[in-house]
């Protein structure tokens, strides 16, 4: 549905929030709900005592399968859902699943095939504001970005630039207008 192109992508090399490197003090400082996009940051907020009310894992990390002990403790999720997700791209499944998840009021982890590094920006569309959106920052920690009005317009301009069917998914999201 959609595709990064190019030339967008040096906007996603800084962090769109603050860095941590403690969960502790990432879910100390942090709204309610939680939406974590990835394995390693699902597994430390998990290890802090919180499990996210929304997770996206894909079983790997910067590229490389996750260790096993990462696997093995996201391997059996409460409520589980499964969908297809190209490298550098937002499925119109990925869309939908993160939609319904954000508003199931149990726990979910949406187990990725594929690649679930872009659903850091439809995560913060369809979270509530005053949530919080987790993401890794490969070689510094966990970037926790508040879910609000400006979090938003910035992450719907940036899926505006994006190649594809923008309104599609839009409407996949639940946000059409």
């Amino acid at each position: 549905m959609l595709s990064l192109p190019a030339s967008l992508r040096s906007s996603f090399k800084e962090p769109f929030g603050p860095v941590y490197e403690d969960a502790e003090r990432l879910l100390s400082e942090s709204g309610r709900p939680i939406v974590a996009v990835g394995d390693v940051v699902t597994y430390h907020l998990r290890e802090a005592g919180h499990v996210p009310a929304v997770a996206l894992v894909d079983g790997r990390t910067e590229r490389e399968e996750v260790d096993a002990e990462i696997r093995d403790a996201l391997a059996d999720p409460e409520h589980r859902r499964e969908v297809a997700n190209e490298p550098g791209t937002l499925s119109e499944a990925l869309l939908a699943a993160l939609a319904d998840a954000v508003a199931d009021p149990e726990p979910v982890t949406i187990v990725v095939d594929g690649e679930e590094d872009l659903a850091t920006l439809p995560a913060v569309l369809v979270a509530p504001e005053g949530a919080t959106v987790v993401y890794g920052q490969p070689g510094e920690g966990m970037v926790a970005v508040a879910v609000t009005s400006e979090a938003k317009a910035e992450m719907r301009s940036l899926l505006a630039e994006m190649d594809g069917d923008v309104d599609g998914a839009l409407a996949a999201l639940g946000l059409a207008e």
